[in-house]
């Protein structure tokens, strides 16, 4: 991870200047937000702010896992990404009028999902299959991957609907305590497989140049190390503060705006996710989709395994009510994409169509969502 800049030259911490920035700023903007709450102009330089937080978090995630290498490295990204995305809809809940269940959860867990599956994936397959014709990955690893991912989703998302003991998408209490348990041993387990008992699924394979000379990368020394994990944990700290000041705002905008209220977790999803869909089509065009494939699977199985869990917990301490499962049009899109990225994988070897019957049903779900 070369930088170079002064801080880098004087003092060996290879950070660009704007993710040391970034974090101490949205700190420091912490105490306008109560001073200003009224003034439009300041709540737009703090969202920009918030933006620029949670890409400096994701950053220094990612340094921290380049030191620990693979699988770990994409495990440390994908709790980072989970606590800045459960501080969010949390944030957001909690301004929500009382006496009605949210559906922000489900919108966000369900616009995330949608966003990895069909547009990273498919933008990574699309982009491998334009420059290499064809890609290899290690199809056990991404085979355990899906069937988590699937069990999950069905499990959380749908299953909802089929139940009596409440209306309306929505779990009892003891439902929704024993789907969190069940989401986090889905996800431990593959943890477990992805990190012990069968980590050479999960591991690059070196069969190219441009992956070997990836693999020799120098890694980050140990003060860039320590530093990236001070400043990850101030800026996730001031992502979860910002975002409660910012909620009420980010609502309004989007209702200003004419749009359906489930825009408000794609906006949260895709500002989670932009630099780990970018991460994931950079290692894609550098023929590495192994860890394109576990960057990308791996922030869904976190998104949904480990959020549901986050928000049942919050929920059973608050009082808050939450509606889980999705309308049937979702339904269908949630199915038809799994399905489809099933097929897609099946091989061990991806091309351009697959690509472009992902991003088509992408496409799709954005349509839809904005024209239901």
């Amino acid at each position: 991870m070369h930088v170079d800049n002064f801080i880098s030259k004087k003092f060996n911490l290879a950070l660009p200047y704007w993710t040391i920035i970034c974090p101490i700023l949205a700190i420091i903007s912490l105490g306008l937000a109560d001073n200003f709450k009224e003034q439009i102009w300041l709540s737009s330089v703090l969202g920009a702010i918030l933006i620029f937080a949670v890409l400096a978090a994701v950053h220094h995630a990612e340094v921290v896992a380049h030191k620990v290498g693979e699988p770990f490295g994409t495990i440390i990204l994908a709790l980072a990404i989970t606590v800045i995305e459960v501080s969010l809809i949390v944030s957001l809940m909690m301004s929500e009028p009382t006496g009605t269940p949210s559906m922000l959860a489900r919108d966000t867990v369900f616009a995330a999902v949608m966003i990895i599956l069909t547009g990273i994936i498919g933008m990574c397959l699309l982009a491998g299959g334009v420059r290499y014709r064809e890609q290899n990955f290690i199809k056990q690893g991404v085979s355990t991957a899906l069937i988590t991912l699937v069990a999950i989703c069905i499990l959380t998302l749908v299953l909802p609907n089929l139940l009596t003991s409440e209306k309306g998408g929505e779990f009892s209490t003891s439902q929704l305590i024993f789907v969190a348990i069940i989401s986090l041993i889905l996800y431990g387990g593959f943890i477990s497989v992805q990190t012990i008992r069968h980590r050479d699924y999960f591991l690059p394979q070196n069969n190219s140049d441009n992956m070997a000379s990836e693999l020799h990368v120098e890694k980050p020394n140990l003060l860039t190390t320590i530093s990236s994990l001070v400043l990850l944990i101030i800026a996730l700290v001031a992502v979860v503060l910002l975002s409660k000041k910012l909620s009420p705002t980010i609502e309004s905008i989007v209702m200003d705006l004419g749009a359906p209220k489930s825009f408000v977790g794609i906006i949260i999803a895709t500002v989670i996710l932009l630099p780990e869909g970018l991460a994931a089509y950079k290692a894609a065009k550098k023929d590495r989709l192994q860890t394109s494939l576990n960057l990308a699977l791996g922030s869904a199985l976190a998104s949904i395994g480990l959020t549901i869990p986050a928000v049942a917990i919050v929920c059973y301490f608050t009082g808050l009510e939450v509606t889980l499962g999705l309308d049937m049009k979702s339904s269908v899109l949630l199915v038809l994409s799994l399905f489809t990225v099933y097929l897609s994988l099946s091989s061990g070897r991806t091309n351009i169509q697959q690509g472009i019957v992902l991003l088509t049903l992408f496409a799709t779900y954005l349509f839809t969502t904005i024209v239901p």
